[in-house]
C-alpha cells in the first residue's frame, strides 16, 4: 500500500509490509511479532503529521486503527481512549457532553494515540494539561505499561516518545471537567478571545469555543476539506523557534516574541531520521532544550524573509499555503522530494535573514530537511 493514501499531505511510497490490527489485543500481538522478527518498523496513526519518502518504507508499517472511548469509574471525569480514535471526533464528543479541557484543540487532525507524542496544542491549550497517563507497549521490553503523564517529559511539541523512547501508544487517559453551564477553560489566547469577542481569561460554553476554533482553523486551511486545496498538508511544517534571551536581543525589535518555558531549540542544525538509519519506532528528531528561552513566530520569520503565501519553486507542485505561511501544501501530484526541497529553501531564507534554523514539526521518514 502506498502511504500517500494514508497521509494528509498525500505523499509517500509503499510499505514493504503493512498491518492494521482491529483491536488493542491484536495491536499488541502484531507489534510483538514484528519486533521479534527484527524488522524495521513504524507505527502510523492518522497520517496528519507525517511526510514519507517517495521510495516508501523498506520495513513494516503498523497502522493503528483501534477504536473505543470509555469513562473510567470515579467522581472525576477521566476518559480512556483507544489510540486509533480520531482526535477531533473525541473533542466533538466531549463538547456534546459539556465537558471542558480540550475544546480549544478542536479541528486538529490525526489520531488520539499520536497526540501525546507531539503534545498537540493550539489556541492556548495543550494536551499536557489534560493527559493523565498512556498505555504504552514498550519496544525494548515488550511490556505493556501504564505511564503517567509526568514521565513523558511533555513540552512544546515534544515528548520522551518523540525524543526516542520506542514503542506504541495503545490508549490514553484524559481528565476533563464537568461544570454548570458547560463552561470552557479560561480563554488563554488573544486571537481566540478576539474571535469570541471576550477578554483573555473569560469562560464561555465549550460549544461556542469549539465553533470559533473551527472557524479560525478553517480560515487557515488547517481543517481537512476535500474542497480546500490548502488543507492538503501536514499542518504547520515548522515549529515556532525557541531561542536564548541573549540571541533574541540580537533580532530586529519588530520580530514577535514571547516567553517560553522550554529552552533554546532553533539554533542547532536540524536533525533527520533517514530510512537507512532507523531506530525502530523512532521517527522524529530530538529537540535541544534548556531551562528557559524566548519563543519566536515562525510564520512571521518566513513571511519577512521574502517567502510569501502561495509561493512555489519553479516546476514544483509543492507550495506554501495561500492561507497560512507555516503550511506546505500538495497542490496535486507533489512528491516528497518537492516538499523537502521547498522546506529547505524556506530554512535557508530564514537562516540568511535572521540566523534562525527552523525545525520541522512533522515526522520525517526518509525525508531530508
Amino acid at each position: 500500500m502506498d502511504l500517500r493514501e494514508l497521509t494528509t499531505i498525500r505523499v509517500g511510497g509503499p510499505a514493504a509490509e503493512f498491518f492494521a490490527p482491529a483491536t488493542a489485543d491484536q495491536l499488541v500481538e502484531t507489534a510483538r511479532e514484528v519486533w521479534a522478527a527484527g524488522d524495521d518498523w513504524i507505527a502510523l496513526g492518522g497520517g496528519s503529521n507525517l511526510v514519507v519518502a517517495d521510495d516508501g518504507v523498506p520495513g513494516t508499517v503498523i497502522h493503528v486503527v483501534t477504536r473505543g472511548i470509555e469513562r473510567l469509574p470515579g467522581e472525576s471525569v477521566v476518559l480512556r481512549v483507544q489510540a486509533g480514535e480520531s482526535w477531533d471526533d473525541l473533542v466533538a464528543l466531549t463538547v456534546e457532553q459539556g465537558l471542558a479541557g480540550i475544546e480549544a484543540l478542536s479541528g486538529i487532525p490525526g489520531s488520539c494515540g499520536a497526540a501525546p507524542i507531539q503534545n498537540i496544542g493550539a489556541y492556548g491549550q495543550e494536551l499536557s494539561s489534560s493527559l493523565v497517563s498512556i498505555e504504552f507497549l514498550d519496544y525494548l521490553s515488550g511490556e505493556l505499561l501504564r505511564l503517567p503523564a509526568a514521565e513523558l517529559e511533555l513540552g512544546y511539541r515534544r515528548s520522551a516518545l518523540k525524543g526516542g523512547r520506542a514503542g506504541i501508544v495503545i490508549s490514553i487517559d484524559l481528565a476533563v471537567a464537568q461544570n454548570d453551564g458547560a463552561l470552557s477553560d479560561p480563554i488563554d489566547y488573544d486571537q481566540l478571545a478576539t474571535a469570541l469577542g471576550v477578554s483573555v481569561g473569560d469562560r464561555l460554553p465549550v460549544a461556542e469555543v469549539r465553533s470559533a476554533v473551527l472557524a479560525l482553523r478553517g480560515a487557515k486551511g488547517m481543517i481537512l476539506d476535500p474542497a480546500d486545496p490548502d488543507s492538503v498538508s501536514a499542518g504547520s511544517f515548522f515549529t515556532n523557534p525557541i531561542v536564548s534571551a541573549a540571541f533574541s536581543r540580537s533580532l530586529p525589535p519588530d520580530v514577535p516574541r514571547w516567553p517560553a518555558e522550554d529552552g533554546p531549540s532553533a539554533t542547532a542544525a536540524p536533525r533527520v531520521t533517514p530510512l537507512e538509519s532507523y531506530v525502530p519506532g523512532h521517527l522524529a528528531p530530538r529537540t535541544v532544550s534548556a531551562a528557559s528561552g524566548v519563543k519566536l513566530s515562525a510564520a512571521w520569520l518566513i513571511e519577512h524573509s521574502g517567502v510569501t503565501r502561495g509561493f512555489r519553486l519553479p516546476g514544483s507542485r509543492a507550495a506554501i499555503s495561500s492561507k497560512h505561511s507555516l503550511a506546505i501544501v500538495n497542490t496535486g501530484g507533489a512528491t516528497a522530494a518537492q516538499v523537502a526541497e521547498l522546506a529547505r529553501y524556506i530554512q535557508t531564507r530564514v537562516l540568511s535573514a535572521y540566523g534562525v534554523v527552523l525545525q520541522p514539526e512533522p515526522v520525517l521518514v526518509g525525508v531530508h530537511v
